[in-house]
């Protein structure tokens, strides 16, 4: 499946439970925080979808900390869908909404360090965003043991 055939768009209230799907896979594996179904609806306006043939294939999200900064996170990918440059995709549309906004700086937390390296990202110290901590990391069961690497992108 070449991504070339995979449309990106924003999501729309008929995702959420497909977004909650694909993500509850990667948080049964401890790679992401669980997002109920409830939660993705309260977020719709922020979340991006792959879609190839009618189905949802991927998503991720964005979250807004300053006007300058913000966070793409909840990069998810169907596991037939993964290796077919739909995550490359989703981020690309996220950073592009980010830009029209006015956000100069954006940051992820992730396991997956080489995927966001070779899509211009750094690692820097958590404490960089003391937004995020407070804001999202208190509620984490990690959050003592934080294995997450944060990296930046200028945008």
């Amino acid at each position: 499946m070449p991504a070339a055939e995979t449309r990106v768009r924003n999501a729309r209230l008929a995702d959420a439970s497909a977004i909650s799907k694909i993500t509850a896979g990667y948080a049964g594996q401890g790679i992401m925080l669980k997002r109920p179904v409830e939660n993705i609806i309260e977020d719709i306006r922020n979340f991006f979808v792959s879609e190839y043939q009618g189905g949802v294939t991927g998503c991720c999200a964005i979250a807004f900390y300053t006007e300058r900064l913000a966070e793409i996170r909840s990069v998810a990918v169907l596991e037939e869908f993964k290796g077919a440059g739909i995550g490359r995709l989703l981020v690309q549309k996220a950073e592009s909404v980010l830009t029209e906004e006015g956000v100069r700086e954006v940051f992820v937390l992730t396991l997956n360090p080489g995927f966001f390296g070779r899509m211009g990202y750094t690692e820097i110290e958590k404490e960089y965003f003391p937004q995020k901590i407070w804001r999202d990391c208190t509620n984490c069961p990690k959050l003592m043991a934080c294995d997450e690497i944060a990296m930046v992108k200028k945008l």
